[in-house]
């Protein structure tokens, strides 16, 4: 088969590979795939327009062809806006810094608001803070593309130049881009399972950490399994669960990791690959790989010299 399917956490080892700082989301929130669902019906639900299931696919780094299926019981991201309530003499350079990462950025977070950054926002004023999605980028990517494929309009490649300091030209394969959707809003649906979300969230922090390593002890047999049968794309749909689930231990990370690597090389995702592998190792106390037990393409993945 030739889905591929990659995790949030490949996605966050990849964006520290890269330096690139984004703040944590914590708007985005979890929505679990109902079987028989699609990209373009949670997209349609969510923010009105089944076109922005690409925000989905973006998001969640899913390189998927002909309709983007997923796989029942995911746990997927789900970019959304949030709001912060504007404090006395706080300016947009301050509001940038602490909800997109950088000062640089206010011109973004101002227009998103209908202003401009050289006029400080209201004291009280309830502002809209942009979601931002990490893109992976893959051969023969540009941030033209991207902006014909987030905005629709390949002309705003310009926004995602600056957004990402970066010179306009081609973009290097496993590049990671930060893409503000300024224009990103939700449905009525789509916010009552934003806070339904993050209710369920909050209620279930207590405990909840012992019952995701109980049931990882129970299910990372089963995902090397999938690995050692070659069912890559049931391997990684499994390790993602793992890992959207809670807090696992540090033994438990390093073995979903190690078999997602497995799966990533398998399927050819070199940029997951390369996450997992920066997660695995973070996550074991001596990694080796050793040319007469590792093959060439994992030692790729992880750089081996």
């Amino acid at each position: 088969m030739t889905r591929k399917l990659t995790g949030l956490v490949a996605l966050a080892a990849l964006a520290s590979m890269a330096g690139v700082t984004a703040t944590p989301d914590a708007r985005a929130y979890s929505h679990v795939v109902l079987p028989g669902e699609t990209l373009a019906q949670i997209a349609h639900v969510t923010y009105g327009d089944a076109r922005l299931e690409t925000v989905l696919v973006g998001a969640n780094a899913l390189d998927v062809q002909g309709g983007s299926p997923i796989v029942p019981g995911m746990r997927i991201e789900v970019p959304a806006p949030g709001h912060h309530r504007v404090v006395e003499k706080e300016t947009w350079a301050e509001l940038s810094l602490a909800w997109l990462g950088d000062t640089k950025r206010q011109d973004v977070l101002a227009r998103a608001n209908g202003a401009v950054s050289w006029v400080p926002p209201v004291a009280g004023q309830e502002i809209l803070i942009p979601a931002v999605l990490t893109h992976i980028a893959t051969e023969g990517e540009s941030t033209t593309t991207l902006a014909r494929r987030y905005y629709t309009d390949p002309n705003r490649s310009w926004e995602l130049d600056q957004y990402n300091g970066r010179k306009p030209g081609n973009l290097r394969r496993g590049e990671v881009i930060l893409v503000p959707l300024t224009e990103l809003t939700l449905t009525e649906l789509g916010k009552q399972e934003a806070r339904r979300a993050r209710e369920r969230a909050t209620s279930e922090a207590s405990g909840a950490a012992h019952e995701a390593q109980r049931r990882a002890d129970a299910e990372i047999p089963v995902l090397l399994g999938h690995v050692a049968a070659g069912r890559y794309v049931d391997a990684v749909a499994l390790g993602n669960r793992l890992l959207g689930t809670g807090e696992l231990t540090r033994p438990q990370l390093a073995l979903v990791h190690r078999g997602l690597l497995e799966a990533y090389v398998a399927l050819d995702a070199t940029g997951a690959a390369a996450g997992a592998c920066a997660a695995w190792r973070a996550n074991t106390a001596d990694v080796k790989l050793d040319p007469r037990t590792v093959s060439p393409k994992i030692r790729a993945a992880c750089n081996a010299k």
